[in-house]
């Protein structure tokens, strides 16, 4: 499996030691997050907006409603810049200069096109369901045409990718060491938590097995 090839826009130019160019740490950083925020720029007004996404080898997915402006724009051809942000632990040091937060990160630079095919959408719909949850998309009811049509569907080639990660603890300056402030990491993860039913539930299945062995 080869390497992203960094180009001038993505090559990690400050403290280039944290960047990543292997798809391992790519794909990784991409299965382990749910939202992805989404920059491009209309006549001028740059916007940023927060989405959810699915990955299908060496391509993410993007979907919403097809009234979505974001989503239109997108798909006449607009650049666009999609980053994805984990954060693993806050990094205490002891000068407040020196705090840090330990995370991974990926960019990806590109142009999306607008998914027609409707073979290819339902797949992207797939997709996104078992991205949230593995094993969802054969329990649950399948989009019918209808919703179909009202869903719009990216796809983004993953080809200007670079990935940034930071971990370990802090780095202070050598005097500061003697200060007796104490500096470290404090961890920080996802845990998923005893599942709510929906109240509006007209029976009573079992919690799935796959929701009581999820761990994020």
């Amino acid at each position: 499996m080869s390497d992203f090839t960094p180009t001038e826009r993505t090559q990690v130019k400050r403290l280039p030691k944290r960047g990543r160019y292997d798809r391992d740490t790519v794909y990784s950083i991409l299965d382990a997050g749910f939202v992805c925020h989404v920059g491009f720029s209309v006549d001028g007004q740059p916007y940023v907006i927060p989405t959810n996404y699915g990955r299908s080898g060496d391509t993410i997915y993007l979907h919403g409603s097809a009234a979505s402006r974001m989503l239109r724009t997108l798909s006449e051809g607009v650049r666009v810049s999609v980053t994805v942000t984990l954060v693993d632990g806050l990094v205490l040091a002891r000068s407040a200069f020196h705090h840090s937060v330990n995370y991974r990160s990926v960019v990806i630079l590109g142009t999306a096109r607008l998914v027609e095919d409707s073979a290819e959408k339902l797949e992207a719909l797939r997709l996104f369901t078992e991205h949230v949850m593995k094993g969802r998309w054969d329990e649950v009811r399948w989009p019918t045409e209808q919703e179909l049509k009202a869903t719009t569907v990216l796809v983004l080639p993953l080809e200007e990718v670079s990935a940034k990660v930071r971990t370990g603890g802090p780095i202070d300056d050598e005097p500061d060491y003697a200060l007796p402030v104490w500096a470290g990491v404090l961890p920080l993860e996802t845990v998923a938590k005893e599942p709510v039913p929906d109240p509006q539930r007209k029976n009573d299945p079992a919690v799935p097995n796959y929701m009581k062995n999820y761990r994020p």
